[in-house]
């Protein structure tokens, strides 16, 4: 029998009740065989390190029902929305799915309309009293009558767009999100639902009685009894980096432009905290989200040369029973290369970028990120 696979772009930091619902509501919908994930790496697109590594997020992420994980590379998943649309619709494209689903606020959106008044003159936002999200948002408004200012019908959108500008590869399938909104920061009483932005900061502050209602128990598990990453354990390196570089290197790495490096220099001199770096920091014309992604470029050192390749090979970091048989089913036909082994060679040649992200990772908290690593294989006694 031929399997079909519906493909999901992800983070899951952490993998919450919302997610495992939006599984099961993939397969129901779309009567797929497999659920296929390209999951964020150890960066994710906000600009912030993932809570837990990916392969504990890969590994949760199977045992809410997925079937296969795939590595969305930093060179997609630490980009602005389009990029990220883009490299993930690249992937899933590349592994034969045949839907590609999606939560959204306004699952009803009229893409094909959006898509038609895109703005052909990007002129029209160089202006530097509003970010760039609000005068492309107001630009569609009033060239459609559509608001797109809900984190994920703008994410929805983009890969409608992505879709279409690759040759409509993927069925898109908007689902309706359940329960809060994408940055909801606090969790409701008696939900079985949160974001992922206030279950972050609840597993952070050790509120595990609010945590434990909105997710799975074994994210719960994982959550209580591993070290959980943020920017604040990366600050001292970033700090580091902005005080000992000079602003002539600093101006050549990815995203910094318009003289931004001399603010992140001359905050970085002063700051005590990355959160007091980031007040530092704010202007009118960039959004926390940017400022943290320019933050990680500085950290991680990624050129634009290394940032604007694309995915160029498929990471698989975990598979259920039903996963690995679909994998034997299309790698003879997939367009990309197909890695479960990260060697010497992928290290230092297009998995460059994604190794030294993880030795930054394993830096803090002692566990190879690369080095050894193999699929996880769930469920795990097999």
């Amino acid at each position: 029998m031929t399997l079909q696979a519906a493909g999901i772009i992800a983070e899951y930091n952490p993998f919450h009740n919302g997610h495992a619902d939006q599984i099961r509501r993939v397969k129901a919908t779309t009567g797929a065989d497999a659920v296929v994930v390209a999951l964020s790496g150890n960066w994710v697109q906000r600009g912030e390190p993932a809570l837990l590594d990916k392969w504990q997020r890969a590994q949760l992420a199977l045992a809410g029902g997925a079937d296969l994980i795939v590595e969305l590379p930093t060179a997609s998943a630490l980009q602005p929305a389009h990029l990220f649309a883009a490299g993930g619709v690249r992937l899933l494209s590349a592994l034969s799915c045949r839907w590609l689903a999606f939560g959204t606020e306004h699952p009803d959106l009229d893409y094909e309309r959006l898509m038609a008044h895109l703005p052909t003159d990007p002129v029209t936002f160089k202006r530097f009293d509003q970010t760039y999200a609000t005068l492309f948002q107001g630009y569609l408004r009033d060239q459609t009558g559509i608001t797109l200012n809900a984190a994920n019908d703008i994410l929805g959108f983009f890969y409608a767009l992505a879709n279409r500008r690759q040759g409509d590869p993927l069925t898109l399938v908007p689902l309706s999100r359940r329960g809060s909104q994408h940055n909801d920061s606090t969790i409701g009483a008696d939900s079985q639902f949160a974001s992922a932005t206030a279950i972050r900061t609840a597993a952070l502050a050790g509120d595990w009685s609010l945590v434990a209602p909105v997710v799975p128990t074994a994210t719960l598990t994982a959550l209580q009894a591993t070290q959980l990453i943020s920017w604040a354990d990366f600050w001292p390196l970033l700090r580091y980096q902005l005080i000992s570089s000079d602003v002539a290197d600093l101006g050549q790495l990815y995203q910094l432009t318009e003289g931004v490096e001399y603010r992140l220099k001359k905050a970085a001199l002063t700051a005590t905290s990355f959160t007091t770096f980031m007040h530092a920091v704010k202007t009118k014309r960039y959004t926390y989200t940017r400022l943290q992604r320019q933050a990680a470029s500085v950290l991680l050192q990624t050129k634009p040369t290394e940032m604007l390749t694309g995915p160029r090979y498929l990471r698989v970091l975990g598979y259920s029973p039903v996963g690995q048989k679909y994998l034997h089913q299309i790698k003879k036909h997939v367009s990309l290369p197909l890695v479960s082994r990260a060697d010497r060679d992928w290290q230092r040649g297009v998995g460059a970028l994604d190794t030294r992200v993880g030795t930054l990772r394993t830096l803090i908290t002692g566990i190879d990120q690369d080095d050894g690593r193999i699929p996880v294989k769930f469920p795990l006694s097999e």
